[in-house]
């Protein structure tokens, strides 16, 4: 049965419009990609028949070309679209994060700061003017050790002491402080407790 003989709210697209588009399955969504299916098969059906082949969406997303248009109904055109579709989903996240990077748990800014951080020196003054130039009401602190070690040291903590009283005379929170080792995982202030 074609999916234009569906009652409208199961219809993918109507559905999307209605409900939003997590109401959605994969499959369906995928459907809305296809746009259409093949002699014998619905786009939801091609849609599962592209999920069952390739186990996952992640997969699906990552083969490659030849793989891909190897699937019946599948070509080099829709490979193109769904690499065109991946890169403005990329490029779209990448500006969010470069706009307003939300840094809920010490998990998400220990990602962030991956490859972020290149400077070394602090100097509270300056932490407290950046702070209120972008009228911040709270920060978190990040700083490298190039030598490797991530254990927070003695001079660490100071500095921590240090700049939390000065933003503290400006009325700017201290969430957390991390130290950012050359290689493994950055350590979080906050979960050991040292704030």
């Amino acid at each position: 049965m074609a999916i234009t003989d569906w009652p409208a709210d199961e219809r993918p697209r109507e559905k999307l419009l209605a409900r939003g588009a997590a109401a959605l399955s994969d499959a369906e969504l995928l459907a809305i990609f296809l746009r259409v299916g093949m002699r014998g098969q619905s786009a939801v059906d091609l849609a599962r028949t592209l999920l069952a082949r390739f186990g996952t969406l992640t997969r699906m997303c990552g083969a490659d070309a030849h793989e891909f248009a190897a699937v019946p109904g599948m070509g080099l055109a829709k490979y193109a679209q769904l690499q065109a579709v991946m890169e403005l989903s990329r490029r779209a996240l990448a500006e969010t994060l470069t706009e307003q990077p939300l840094f809920d748990s010490p998990q998400v800014v220990r990602d962030w700061l991956r490859g972020t951080l290149t400077q070394t020196s602090v100097y509270p003054r300056e932490v407290v003017k950046l702070a209120l130039a972008r009228n911040a009401a709270a920060v978190i602190l990040a700083h490298n050790h190039p030598s490797g070690a991530a254990e927070p040291s003695t001079a660490d903590e100071m500095l921590t002491r240090a700049l939390k009283e000065a933003l503290d005379l400006v009325d700017v929170r201290v969430l957390d402080h991390f130290v950012v080792p050359t290689h493994g995982r950055p350590v979080s202030f906050a979960e050991r407790g040292l704030l």
